[in-house]
């Protein structure tokens, strides 16, 4: 009987919780001030001092835990053909409501803070093509010359040479040098594993999460080298409360750049000029031929092999997981949805500008 009670009392509190969601999604600048600049600072730190010293992840157990009740739950509920199943369903919304609370209280309200841009200080504008292009010249300039100092030759592809346990100490020094210009992105107590489920991860095309229950940085250690740095700081900017996809890419990118290695500067013009030369070919194919006849021959093969990597999971089922996930993230106020991780051309060529 306290059992029901409880369920029930859950059930309605999960109702008032989604309304609460709603309505507070409205103010982000109460958001930004209570939430991520209060609330969040204390709980994420807490959870990375819990989580952080254990040397595999908790997170990825408590996945591979909720998967094994459900199919237990469902086996049972065939099994005893749908007895109870008002009792039965009463208790998965109970539970559904715990859930519900505890991803939007340790990390989810983060969604509906105030745009980064905003939080750095400089102005988001719409950029031009003209502008598109200025930027992704001196990109191509950057990855060059970083891809040139480490091979000393055009042709070769750059091989990153540190294990993934090094890259996760390391990726901390990146974040040590941004704190001078941005202080709000001080990292303690450090959290970030390689995922239990790496090769799950590879067949939905993930190269990490963060897991919100225990502020773990997940990272698919099987994903190429030299997109590793920029992946582990993604996920730190995920920790760091920054939830926007885009906003994570962007602070991920600062955050590797910022990094004194050389590898790690690499990474960074890497991404930055995937994600500005895919923008270029959606606007101007011309000038995209242009601008790739700039790249060393080295980094094309680089991306020549990434691209063969991914290939090789695809599968039947990855869209669906990213159908998935696209509506995941426009329930949290990102209404571009998957393409939300695009977006981060709009920061890199704000920021460039500035």
């Amino acid at each position: 009987m306290k059992n029901k009670k409880l369920n029930i009392f859950l059930v309605i509190l999960f109702a008032f919780q989604i309304v609460f969601v709603q309505l507070i999604s409205k103010y982000p600048s109460l958001v930004e001030h209570y939430y991520s600049n209060g609330i969040y600072r204390f709980t994420s730190v807490l959870l990375r001092f819990l989580f952080g010293w254990i040397p595999f992840s908790i997170g990825d157990l408590l996945i591979g835990i909720l998967v094994f009740i459900i199919l237990r739950f469902i086996y049972r509920l065939f099994k005893d053909r749908f007895k109870n199943l008002k009792s039965k369903l009463l208790q998965v919304v109970a539970f559904l409501s715990i859930l519900y609370s505890c991803f939007y209280w340790f990390w989810g309200f983060n969604y509906f803070r105030e745009p980064l841009a905003k939080n750095l200080g400089f102005q988001q504008t719409k950029y031009t093509t003209e502008q598109l292009t200025t930027v992704s010249e001196n990109s191509i300039k950057r990855l060059n010359e970083s891809h040139f100092k480490i091979t000393k030759n055009d042709s070769l592809v750059a091989k990153n040479p540190y294990s993934q346990k090094e890259m996760y100490k390391m990726a901390i020094a990146g974040y040590d040098n941004l704190t001078y210009e941005y202080p709000q992105f001080v990292y303690n107590f450090r959290s970030i594993k390689s995922s239990l489920m790496s090769l799950i991860q590879s067949y939905n095309g993930t190269s990490g999460y963060f897991n919100p229950i225990t502020g773990e940085a997940q990272v698919n250690d099987r994903i190429p080298v030299n997109g590793y740095p920029t992946t582990v700081c993604h996920e730190i900017a995920h920790q760091l409360g920054i939830a926007a996809e885009n906003e994570a890419n962007f602070v991920g990118y600062l955050a590797t750049l910022a990094n004194d290695d050389m590898y790690f500067k690499y990474a960074a013009y890497r991404m930055a000029f995937s994600y500005l030369i895919s923008e270029v070919r959606k606007r101007d194919k011309t000038i995209f031929n242009k601008l790739i006849l700039a790249v060393n021959k080295g980094v094309l093969i680089d991306f020549k092999e990434s691209s063969e990597f991914w290939d090789q999971y695809r599968n039947p089922i990855e869209p669906l997981i990213k159908k998935g996930y696209n509506s995941y993230l426009k329930a949290n106020k990102q209404a571009n949805g998957i393409q939300s991780y695009n977006y981060v051309v709009d920061l890199i060529i704000s920021y460039e500008n500035q």
